[in-house]
């Protein structure tokens, strides 16, 4: 059993500013990590592993640093990992994303499973995973907390709104994964990470994949982003203190001052 995982590499979104002029993310400084939902779909990859002896395959698109969770996957258990980086990929929205994993994928070749994480969080889009199995033709189950997998089929636990479905699959299948609310991330030990150097990286250009450079980049990308701004800084909240009575009579008058009420 082959699986494939796409992972990225993202700026820590607690620590990413918005530059007020320019209206785009100021990533100097910014440091880097395993997107947390890429990083859930992994593990459930590895637990997959564990039980199958399945083969996992890390899949990313980025720069030359975006190495860096490639090695941290194969640090955590995968076998092997791809880089798609070249100029050509940048500035590429969701659909020209998509379909450089999804040409990537078919490189790489024989597979059984995709896993992707519901949603990058520095984009929230969850539209990567959707467009990679469609430009691959194969079905989606999206927003899964649990997965479950043999040599044929998947069984998958779907959030859905007020509840969840238990759904099967047959293979080939992409699903993306969602983060359940208490999950916490798994890091590899100091001697899993040194092992890990002897496993195989590949840093694939776009015509490694063979992917046509009109679908790539701009050219490639029918979204375009007129400008991102933060929202405004909301106001010191006002603390009153007193007894009910008055304190009642103190929020009548705000709610009167504010026209709520006469």
């Amino acid at each position: 059993m082959n699986i494939i995982v796409c992972i990225k590499q993202v700026p820590d979104s607690t620590q990413v500013k918005v530059d007020p002029k320019t209206g785009t993310l100021i990533r100097a400084g910014v440091p880097s990590i395993l997107n947390p939902y890429d990083h859930f779909a992994l593990e459930k990859a590895l637990e997959i592993k564990a039980k199958t002896g399945a083969k996992v395959t890390v899949l990313s698109m980025g720069p030359a640093q975006a190495t860096a969770v490639l090695r941290l996957a194969l640090a955590l258990g995968a076998d092997e990992g791809v880089l798609l980086s070249d100029r050509a990929f940048a500035g590429s929205d969701t659909w020209a994303t998509s379909y450089a994993l999804a040409t990537a994928v078919k490189k790489i070749g024989q597979y059984d499973l995709i896993l992707c994480g519901q949603m990058a969080i520095d984009g929230d889009t969850a539209q990567t995973g959707p467009g990679i199995a469609f430009h691959l033709g194969i079905p989606q189950i999206t927003f899964c907390e649990s997965i479950d997998a043999n040599g044929s089929q998947v069984v998958v636990k779907k959030l859905i709104e007020g509840g969840h479905q238990i759904l099967e699959a047959d293979l080939p299948v992409l699903v993306t994964m969602t983060m359940p609310h208490d999950y916490v991330a798994k890091y590899p030990s100091f001697m899993a990470a040194h092992k890990a150097q002897d496993k195989a990286t590949y840093t694939w250009t776009a015509a490694d994949i063979g992917a046509d450079p009109h679908k790539l980049g701009l050219e490639g990308s029918p979204t375009r982003v007129d400008r991102i701004f933060p929202p405004p800084a909301r106001q010191k909240g006002e603390m009153f203190s007193g007894s009910a009575v008055e304190l009642a009579d103190k929020f009548v008058e705000i709610l009167k001052k504010e026209s709520v009420i006469k």
